[in-house]
């Protein structure tokens, strides 16, 4: 049973390395507790408080208060050296100039640049109390004594009048003595008070310039606070809890929920995704619209129900993540990694996918999607490979899961250095037989380059895919070394290898395509055999030869038809041609029904010498509508069904029938 500790007072209390899975702190007031290297998976802290204990409070508001009196009284200082420029001596002269010039660089560079920029240890020194001082005395409020609360609710003033009053009593004491110079102490004490309060109040506002500044302030205000560094916060929930001075270092925070947390801005986050003040700002509000966190590492971030349309994601890391309902319309999803993510129910019509990284772990039970785009939008193609292919269809409930769903389980077979495709087919007939238990099935051929092929393979669950892969290549290379001759006494009278063999060779002879891979869309040229038992029912040397000879009478007949006369306006031969084309080359289409579609495209060749007859014109609305038939069912990213949606339609147009 999970323990209660929801209310309770728990301040110091050392929880280092216990297993509290579950339990509930909602409500309670765990500053200065010790969670260090504890389990808290699914642990609920909503509306605690967390933060600094009072005695470590009042130490670093001390703290602060030297850190800003000596910042005072190194400026007064620096404006003493500066003094030196009005002294008789010339060596005094030279180094009051030299102190001068210094100080203006460090004023420059440090203001437009940041502190490290600066280098100077007089800037630093000061901006770096002041910081302190500004984390402490607002991140800290704790009702206790007379002075603490005086110096929490005027802690910017404070701040500001600690180094002031050091570099007035340093300048009054320099005036007593050297007249001239003390005033010069007090400006320069003045000047550079300024600065550390600017440098100090544009770091804690989170500018990039100045982040050395913010995280060593951070780090020194979250000394003593609520620690879970090293803890599994994996599905905790800190909803609505007050963060301030916490330490996160090295937590794992998957599928953590941090909506409306407070003060989260003035945690120690290590490493983790709560570094970016953006994604912060996301977390606590649910609010990500057209925000931009490419390349980011989201890892496990839980942004349920959160609004992320427009939102770009390009190149970032969702893995793990919590997109439970969660609007991604029109987002871009480029190459995101999205392993083991849940989006069950979100919406993503509109989603840019081209390339992301989905895999069988990936959660897309109740997406709601009416269409998405295949590639990243530009100029000149706003809606670049929409799917489904016609604008004026959606896709219906459930149906983009089964349409997107890839083929994870594979084990794939790259091929690049002087292809032999009989010893392709030999080495993957030999790796079947010698381990039934992995059931292979060739499931794609891909042709990469001009003489490069991928062999993808599916696998039963669990196999080794490395020790597979391993035996195959040495099976391979070995028969390649293997004289034609010797090879052809292999695979005498065996089928398999044999279409084998002819389907690798068609493949590498094939021009280039767009084909649906294994999760996203690839320039690749091959033959996708996805779905087959066997590779002899595929495509074996009678289809192929049978296909090439019809290819080749479609050829003659639109040969005989006359070309357009206008260039810019394709007419039947050139539309016809390019159908002819995108049949041949398509990777979904059986052999048998290839055969059957190049024999319409013939008849409608044939029907094109007289598109006005009227019987010319029956024999072509048969003959499209044949086509049609042919083409539903396939799949809509299949490049087949584009062309059909295309070209058809102003086919049907050329002979009057549209």
């Amino acid at each position: 049973m999970a323990l209660d500790f929801s209310g309770q007072n728990l301040r110091g209390r050392n929880f280092k390395g216990q297993d509290l899975a579950g339990a509930n702190f909602s409500y309670a007031d765990i500053r200065g507790a010790n969670f260090t290297n504890a389990n808290l998976t699914g642990a609920n802290f909503s509306h605690a408080k967390a933060g600094l204990q009072r005695r470590w409070a009042i130490l670093l508001v001390l703290v602060s208060w030297l850190l800003l009196g000596l910042s005072g009284f190194l400026w007064a200082l620096n404006g003493y050296l500066v003094s030196l420029i009005f002294d008789s001596s010339l060596e005094n002269q030279i180094a009051g100039w030299s102190a001068l010039i210094v100080l203006i660089a460090f004023f420059f560079f440090t203001i437009r640049q940041g502190v490290v920029a600066g280098l100077g240890a007089l800037t630093v020194a000061g901006a770096f109390a002041f910081a302190v001082a500004f984390t402490v005395a607002f991140a800290f409020a704790v009702p206790f004594a007379v002075a603490v609360p005086f110096a929490v609710a005027f802690a910017f003033a404070v701040g500001k009048a600690v180094p002031f009053a050091f570099a007035v009593a340093f300048a009054v004491a320099f005036t007593v003595a050297f007249g001239f110079a003390g005033a010069v102490a007090f400006a320069f004490a003045v000047a550079g008070t300024l600065l550390s309060i600017y440098i100090a109040w544009r770091a804690m506002k989170g500018d990039e310039k100045h982040s050395l500044i913010r995280n060593i302030a951070i780090a020194f205000a979250a000394t003593g606070g609520t620690s879970f560094r090293g803890a599994n916060l994996t599905n905790a929930d800190f909803t609505q809890a007050r963060l301030k001075s916490t330490d996160f270092r090295n937590t794992i925070l998957i599928c953590s929920r941090w909506h409306q947390a407070k003060m989260l801005d003035r945690v120690r986050p290590g490493l983790t995704y709560l570094q970016n003040a953006q994604v912060r700002q996301l977390l606590v509000t649910g609010q990500g619209q057209d925000k931009n966190f490419d390349r980011q590492n989201l890892r496990g971030i839980n942004l349920q129900s959160a609004n992320l349309a427009d939102t770009s994601f390009i190149g970032a890391d969702l893995s793990e993540a919590n997109l439970q309902d969660a609007d991604l319309s029109r987002a871009k999803l480029k190459q995101t990694q999205l392993d083991a993510t849940d989006l069950t129910g979100a919406t993503l019509t509109g989603a840019f996918i081209e390339d992301w990284g989905i895999t069988n772990t990936t959660n897309l039970h109740g997406v709601r999607c009416e269409y998405v785009f295949m590639r990243l939008p530009t100029k000149e193609d706003p809606d670049p490979l929409r799917k489904p292919d016609n604008k004026q269809e959606v896709f219906a409930d459930g149906d983009f899961a089964d349409f997107i769903k890839p083929i994870f389980d594979t084990l794939d077979l790259y091929h690049n250095q002087g292809v032999d495709p009989r010893a392709i087919g030999i080495a993957f007939k030999n790796l079947a037989e010698n381990h039934p238990e992995a059931q292979l099935e060739i499931v794609a051929m891909e042709k990469r380059g001009d003489d490069k092929i991928l062999l993808r393979a599916k696998t039963a669950a669990g196999s080794d895919k490395s020790q597979l892969s391993a035996e195959y290549f040495d099976g391979y290379n070995q028969l390649k070394a293997l004289s034609q001759s010797q090879q052809l006494l292999l695979i005498e009278k065996d089928s398999y290898v044999s279409d084998l063999k002819n389907m690798i060779t068609t493949a590498l002879g094939q021009p280039k395509f767009y084909t649906q891979g294994d999760t996203n869309m690839s320039d690749i040229s091959g033959i996708n055999i996805e779905g087959s038992s066997n590779v002899s029912g595929i495509a074996g040397n009678n289809s192929i030869a049978n296909l090439g000879t019809i290819s080749g009478n479609v050829s003659i007949a639109l040969n005989q038809l006359p070309d357009a006369t206008d260039a810019e306006k394709p007419g039947i031969k050139e539309l016809l041609s390019q159908l002819q084309d995108a049949i041949i080359q398509s990777t979904y289409l059986p052999e048998e029904e290839k055969a059957e579609a190049l024999e319409q495209v013939k008849a409608l060749a044939e029907a094109g010498k007289n598109p006005q007859e009227s019987t010319k014109q029956k024999t072509a609305k048969t003959a499209i509508t044949m086509l049609k038939g042919i083409f539903t069912g396939l799949p809509a990213v299949a490049s087949l069904v584009e062309a059909g949606n295309k070209l058809l339609p102003a086919i049907s147009k050329l002979f009057g029938l549209g």
